[in-house]
C-alpha cells in the first residue's frame, strides 16, 4: 500500500526553496491594459498551465474569459475553480478540439476573443515520439488553425507556448514545437494581430512532469527512478503563468521570450531532496535506482541554441531570444504534407520531413535505427 504520510510530505514540497530565486515581478498596468474588459480565448484551458493562467487572468477583471479544451472533468473543474474565484465574471467553459477547424471557427465567430492564450498540446515525449502524426495533427496543425483564426478574426494579441525541446530538438514534440515557432514568426510577419511565444523549461507540478512521477514513486515506497547525470531547467507553474501574461504583454511581433530560470537543476538531486522532505534517507529507506535517457529526451536541456542570440528586455528576468531568420515561405504547404502524412500514418516519412525543415533536430535512436515505423 503506498505510504500516505510520505504522499503528503512531498506534496507539501516546497518547490520554490529547490530553485532559489524570487517570484516574477508584475508590471500591473501594463498586462490590465491588454486584458481588462476583453474577452480572452485560452485553448487548453484545463491542462496545468491552462488552469493557472485563468485564474490569474481572472484577476485583471477581463470582459469574460473562454475555457476551451477537449477534455471534460478538466474544462468542468476549471470552468468551476474560476466561477468561484471570480463570481461576478463570464466564465464559459467550451468543449472543442483545436484539430477541428470549423469548430474552432465557430468559437473565434462566437466570442471574438481580443487576447489568445494558446496552451494546448500533446506534451508527453515518451508518449507521442512514437507517434509523430499526431504532434503533426494535434500541435502543429492545430496551432496553425488557432493563429490563422486569430489573424482572420482580428484578435489583437495571440500568446503561443513552446519548449526548451525546440532547441536543437531530439524528440518529435521538440522539432513539431520549432515548426510551430516558426510558423508563428512567418505569420506575425504579415498580420496585424500580434503574435509571441514563450519557450519553457520543464514546470515543476505540471502534468507528465518529473515531480508527479517521483512523488508517485515515493509514495509508493520506491524504487524511485532517474539518470543519475541528467540535468533540467525548471519553473514552477506560477512563474510560468506570470511570463506569459507578462510576454504577452511586452510583446511587439514575432518575440520569442524566455525566462531566466536561474542554474539546471540535476535530476538526481531532486529525488534525493524529495526522498529527504519525506522522512526517507535515500539508499537506505528507499533505493535510488539508475536508468537511462528515454526515446527523445536529451541530457541537458538548452533554452537558446548555438545559432541565437538573446538580448535584455525592461524586465529583469525575462529575455527575448534572437534566433537566426528562417524563412518561412513554403512552410504552409510543408506542413499540408505532413498533414497528409499524418492520414497514412507514414512516421517516418514525418520525421524525415521534420529533420529537413528543422536541420538541428537529430532524431532519436528509435527514428535512425528503425525504418519500420
Amino acid at each position: 500500500m503506498p505510504d500516505r504520510g510520505a504522499e503528503q510530505a512531498v506534496t507539501d514540497f516546497h518547490l520554490q526553496r529547490l530553485l532559489g530565486r524570487d517570484e516574477i515581478e508584475w508590471d500591473l498596468e501594463e498586462i490590465a491594459a491588454y486584458l481588462r474588459e476583453r474577452h480572452i480565448l485560452v485553448t487548453g484551458a484545463g491542462g496545468s498551465i491552462g488552469s493557472e493562467l485563468s485564474r490569474q487572468i481572472g484577476k485583471f477583471c477581463p470582459q469574460g474569459i473562454v475555457l476551451l479544451g477537449r477534455g471534460e472533468q478538466s474544462i468542468w473543474e476549471i470552468h468551476r475553480d474560476c466561477s468561484n474565484r471570480f463570481p461576478d465574471l463570464d466564465i464559459r467553459p467550451v468543449i472543442a478540439d483545436i484539430r477541428d477547424r470549423s469548430r474552432m471557427e465557430s468559437v473565434f465567430e462566437e466570442y471574438r476573443p481580443a487576447a489568445v492564450f494558446h496552451t494546448a498540446a500533446h506534451k508527453h515525449v515518451d508518449l507521442i515520439e512514437p507517434h509523430p502524426e499526431e504532434v503533426v495533427i494535434n500541435n502543429i496543425v492545430g496551432t496553425r488553425t488557432v493563429t490563422k483564426l486569430a489573424d482572420a478574426y482580428g484578435t489583437n494579441r495571440v500568446v503561443m507556448i513552446s519548449t526548451d525541446k525546440a532547441v536543437r530538438p531530439a524528440c518529435v514534440y521538440g522539432a513539431g514545437k520549432r515548426i510551430s515557432e516558426l510558423q508563428v514568426e512567418g505569420l506575425a510577419r504579415k498580420s496585424s494581430t500580434v503574435f509571441v511565444t514563450v519557450r519553457f523549461g520543464n514546470v515543476l507540478g505540471s502534468r507528465g512532469s518529473v515531480v508527479p512521477m517521483l512523488q508517485t514513486q515515493i509514495a509508493e515506497g520506491g524504487p524511485v527512478t532517474v539518470h543519475p547525470d541528467a540535468t533540467r531547467y525548471f519553473m514552477t507553474i506560477p512563474e510560468a503563468a506570470r511570463l506569459v501574461i507578462q510576454s504577452g504583454a511586452m510583446g511587439e511581433n514575432g518575440e520569442i521570450f524566455i525566462l531566466d530560470m536561474g542554474e539546471p537543476v540535476r535530476i538526481l538531486d531532486l529525488a534525493t531532496e524529495m526522498i529527504r522532505l519525506a522522512g526517507k534517507e535515500p539508499g537506505i529507506d528507499m533505493e535510488l535506482k539508475p536508468i537511462g535517457l528515454r526515446p527523445g529526451d536529451k541530457l541537458h536541456e538548452e533554452l537558446l541554441s548555438s545559432g541565437e542570440g538573446v538580448r535584455s528586455t525592461k524586465h529583469k528576468k525575462i529575455f527575448i531570444a534572437q534566433p537566426d531568420r528562417v524563412e518561412s515561405e513554403g512552410l504552409d504547404e510543408t506542413i499540408d504534407r505532413l498533414a497528409e502524412m499524418a492520414k497514412k500514418p507514414d512516421r517516418q516519412g514525418i520525421v524525415d520531413l521534420l529533420q529537413a525543415v528543422v536541420p538541428e533536430y537529430k532524431p532519436s535512436e528509435m527514428w535512425r535505427k528503425d525504418e519500420n515505423h
